[in-house]
């Protein structure tokens, strides 16, 4: 698949994730716990989020990104993986998988990174690949931004809330097949 290019004061480009990408991801996805999912009242610090998420940073997490990548591209019908670049560093990523239904997650864009339809442009190329299914994802029930973004895209609050880990709050989430798809 072609990069596709965003224009702004910075260039911006979605890819396929690369092998070496791995050790960027993993740090960046336990950058992204520790900037968007601290909450007092949750009693979710950045201990807890180290204890739940800290290995994404270390051997194992590095190890699991560069494992799905490498799955990703030899079946791309089953795993998408893409990342946002600027002309310096990996600024985003989105990742999915098709089983039974398809699974959105994670998702996430560095604060500079935001307001410049990147995340719309990821969600455009998720829902192409994911075509006609049932997507579903989990997001924090404090994360009002990410809830307005994901509904803005179709999805909707399907279920109750729970608790991820025995604390993180957290609400499912759905988009349907488009009514009159083809779903085989």
């Amino acid at each position: 698949m072609p990069a596709a290019r965003i224009s702004s004061d910075m260039a911006y480009v979605i890819t396929a994730a690369h092998l070496d990408d791995a050790a960027t991801l993993g740090p960046l996805h336990l950058r992204n716990w520790l900037e968007n999912y601290p909450n007092a009242d949750a009693g979710i610090d950045e201990l807890w989020i180290r204890e739940h998420r800290g290995s994404s940073a270390g051997t194992e997490g590095i190890t699991q990104w560069r494992e799905f990548i490498e799955v990703a591209s030899q079946h791309p019908h089953l795993h998408f993986c893409r990342v946002v670049r600027s002309e310096t560093e990996i600024v985003g990523y989105l990742r999915g998988h098709r089983e039974e239904s398809v699974t959105l997650g994670p998702m996430y864009l560095l604060d500079h990174a935001q307001g410049h339809g990147l995340g719309g442009q990821l969600m455009t190329e998720f829902l192409a690949w994911a075509g006609p299914a049932h997507i579903r994802l989990g997001v924090a029930d404090y994360n009002a931004g990410a809830i307005r973004f994901y509904r803005r895209h179709g999805f909707e609050i399907t279920g109750d809330r729970y608790l991820w880990r025995g604390r993180l709050p957290t609400l499912p989430m759905t988009r349907e097949a488009p009514a009159g798809a083809d779903l085989s």
